[in-house]
């Protein structure tokens, strides 16, 4: 029987005061013996949340699932989607559980949601449980993503459960406890749609524009305005994904989110050596996910969406068609004028002029041919912006120097046009670019250490140094190096 007790979340629901087809209500499946690996303490604090009582052996239940905290309205949401292209019309929340919602300091409502917290009626036979390995992945990626400045959901406590998972092997089981702007998908209009529920779409509609964009409610045409919004932040998320290098893994539409963070965490990782058609994932063997192709995946989950809200767009079928056409036809300039703003800073250009896009380009291109590491070259790139003599550590990264050194004539050409001393170019560089990543063999080692030896000083090491991604931490600079020849992860899995 589970337990309700006084730990204090305040919780102010509203995605559970929708209609009942919106999800199925159901509680956390209750486990043996939690322990607590990770609270998020900062985190807790932002959202209104006592870290202490968190942290005690009562908040660990709830973090786990075991106990109910007073407010709660526990569902699992229920939504469709594309996967790898092939519509399912039936997935939800298979293993998450949503407790509520919370007001955080910043006045943003925030969903706070378990995940492996036990099967719900969307499981499709599956266990409703999460392996350890996965859970710490997400963690340590979500909050890399958040210092590195990018639309995340986060992870506020990561919770073993005494008790093991069955996937190849048993494993032992965890709790992920995951905080959102909000847990609504593609694949949640596409629900609805699917049923030609047109109430229910709208109902849907009107919640995300009271919710996410508020501004779209005064619109003359607030739906319009809404898929405007969808687009525009969509456009701007996959833009700072390929700044970073880095690769989602599985853009289906039910993990595409509506409020424009970054969601669903599995087979994801980062770049090492440059190369545009980089997969990780396991599942993804046709490389429909890869880095160079996530703008045009991002743009057709965008079309899906739209198609959903074509009855509110207009009664005239034909008219709504054109409108989200329109919007739709927005994507491509929004998504390159934050590509190409990114590149500029990236390469310490304070203003656009023509042939900067070209000069961002031909960097790439040698990088890819050279097998030059993404995250290393730009890093060392704002070295050598405060002192050419620095040069020689951008060259070592390419298989072929002289590429790097005909390029970096014109670069110091075209910054020798700006007024900005190299100083105050150097600064601007290391702020946009990252000196650590979750270098992909690092979260291996973690994860590996963690499983097989229930130790998470790696974990904690991993995190340090990730929340400070734009800091040189020389105590840390080992960090930084991309992995040996034998340390190199060619795959990445899914969790489930």
């Amino acid at each position: 029987m589970l337990k309700v007790m006084t730990v204090h979340f305040p919780f102010q629901n509203t995605y559970s005061a929708l209609p009942d087809n919106f999800f199925a209500r159901v509680a956390p499946t209750p486990v043996a013996s939690p322990r607590l690996v990770k609270l998020n303490r900062p985190l807790a604090i932002h959202l209104g949340l006592d870290p202490d009582r968190l942290s005690s052996p009562e908040g660990t239940e709830i973090l786990a699932g075991k106990r109910i905290p007073d407010g709660a309205d526990p569902i699992a949401m229920a939504y469709a989607g594309h996967q790898f292209g092939h519509f399912v019309p039936q997935l939800g929340d298979g293993r998450a559980i949503l407790l509520g919602e919370v007001i955080d300091a910043d006045g943003v409502r925030r969903d706070i949601q378990l995940k492996g917290s036990g099967p719900t009626p969307f499981s499709r036979r599956g266990d409703g449980r999460a392996a350890l390995g996965p859970v710490l992945r997400e963690y340590i990626v979500s909050e890399a993503m958040a210092a590195l400045g990018i639309p995340t959901t986060r992870s506020l406590a990561a919770v073993v459960t005494g008790e093991s998972v069955m996937r190849e092997t048993l494993l032992p089981g965890a709790v992920l406890t995951r905080v959102a702007s909000s847990h609504i998908r593609v694949g949640t209009f596409q629900y609805f749609a699917a049923r030609s529920d047109a109430e229910g779409v709208r109902r849907l509609a009107d919640h995300v524009i009271a919710r996410h964009y508020p501004q779209a409610a005064g619109a003359d045409r607030p739906y319009h305005a809404l898929l405007e919004g969808v687009v525009a932040r969509q456009a701007e998320l996959v833009a700072r994904w390929l700044l970073v290098g880095f690769i989602h893994g599985v853009m289906n539409t039910d993990n595409t989110s509506i409020s424009g963070e970054t969601i669903d965490y599995g087979p994801c990782a980062f770049m090492d050596q440059y190369d545009p058609a980089t997969v990780f994932s396991s599942i993804d063997e046709q490389g429909r996910y890869a880095y160079a192709n996530q703008p045009r995946i991002a743009l057709w989950n965008l079309t899906r969406f739209a198609e959903c809200l074509l009855p509110l767009l207009s009664d005239d079928q034909e008219k709504a068609i054109a409108e989200a056409q329109a919007a739709l036809g927005e994507f491509a300039g929004k998504f390159d004028t934050a590509y190409q703003a990114g590149l500029r800073s990236k390469l310490g250009l304070f203003g656009a002029r023509d042939g900067d896009d070209a000069l961002a380009q031909d960097l790439l291109d040698a990088m890819a041919k050279n097998q030059a590491d993404f995250t290393l070259t730009f890093r060392r790139l704002s070295d050598a912006a405060l002192d050419p003599a620095l040069d020689v550590s951008v060259r070592q990264l390419f298989a072929d120097p002289a590429a790097y050194d005909e390029w970096a004539v014109r670069w110091r050409q075209r910054t020798g046009d700006e007024p900005q001393d190299p100083a105050a170019r150097r600064d601007a560089m290391q702020s946009v670019n990252p000196a650590f990543i979750p270098r992909n063999h690092r979260v291996e080692a973690a994860i590996e250490a963690a499983v097989n030896r229930d130790d998470f000083a790696p974990f904690e090491g991993l995190l340090t140094v990730l929340s400070k991604p734009y800091e040189d931490q020389p105590a840390f600079a080992s960090y930084a190096d991309p992995p040996e020849p034998d340390q190199r992860v060619f795959q990445t899995f899914c969790g489930t």
